[in-house]
């Protein structure tokens, strides 16, 4: 695929945003929209909004007012949103008829990639809607994960860790979606086969556990803990396996030289098969 231009198109949108984000923008060029004016952009790349965050920030803009204006561009009928929905939605929320925004000259053309790099610099964005922005723009351009990194200022590890969170089953990426796993949990699961990441959710989410726990959990699982894997581990401590199948919502005890698993249903049985298959 043909790479498009990097130099002066993306250039020029992250100036835009950054001189929005430092609000240096000039007063004159800050003006109050009806709120009702204005429509959201169609490629936000933002999939979540948080209930419990925008009813904060809706709090916050009745007591402070809107501190940062969003940014539009002139429509047909009035206004598109290019940057700021989380703005937007909170200001509703507040019951807010105006808004201050700033009117942006951006081709029609640049909606998306402006929409895409306006979240990206966002430090609240979610770690899979900024997986997916990064996707989008390196399939938009055909640009490698070290040049996508020199353009949005990180680390080409940040970028390839990031887009590995895509390779998460759907039932992991809800997880991570809703907030039940954290993102380092997420990286941890890469790899692993969807019906053990289902698992695995289900025991970090419930244990609560950290995400060096989360790794030690992989790590024995993908090694096994077969009777005859022990025989080759003798150092693998008892206190260590009670506390893996504890994990993974078994009634377990022990005592010198033993662990005694007590099962309640043939599914617990089942589900202890399946983990040592």
């Amino acid at each position: 695929m043909a790479k498009k231009s990097l130099g002066r198109g993306l250039g020029a949108i992250l100036g835009e945003v950054a001189q929005a984000y430092e609000n240096e923008v000039p007063n004159e060029e800050v003006v109050e929209l009806d709120i009702d004016a204005i429509r959201r952009n169609p490629y936000q790349p933002r999939r979540h909004f948080d209930k419990d965050a925008l009813e904060e920030l809706a709090d916050s803009i009745k007591t402070h007012g809107l501190l940062q204006p969003i940014i539009v561009i002139e429509d047909i009928d009035g206004y598109m949103l290019i940057a700021g929905e989380r703005r937007l939605r909170a200001s509703k929320l507040a019951g807010l008829k105006k808004i201050k925004a700033i009117v942006a000259s951006i081709d029609k053309g640049r909606y998306r990639e402006f929409a895409l790099i306006e979240n990206i610099q966002r430090e609240n964005l979610h770690p899979l809607d900024l997986a997916y922005s990064y996707k989008e723009l390196i399939e938009e351009y055909g640009i490698t994960h070290e040049e996508l990194a020199d353009i949005v200022k990180k680390s080409r590890v940040h970028i390839t860790n990031t887009l590995r969170l895509l390779q998460l089953s759907d039932y992991a990426k809800r997880a991570l979606q809703e907030g039940k796993i954290t993102a380092g949990h997420a990286k941890v699961l890469v790899g692993v086969d969807e019906e053990e990441q289902k698992l695995l959710v289900d025991s970090i989410a419930g244990q609560k556990l950290s995400v060096r726990d989360a790794e030690k959990l992989v790590s024995t699982k993908k090694k096994g803990v077969t009777k005859s894997d022990r025989a080759q581990q003798p150092d693998l401590k008892l206190q260590e396996l009670k506390k893996l199948l504890q994990s993974f919502g078994f009634d377990v005890k022990s005592s010198k030289n033993k662990v005694t698993i007590h099962f309640a249903s043939q599914e617990d049985i089942d589900k202890l098969k399946q983990l040592l298959s």
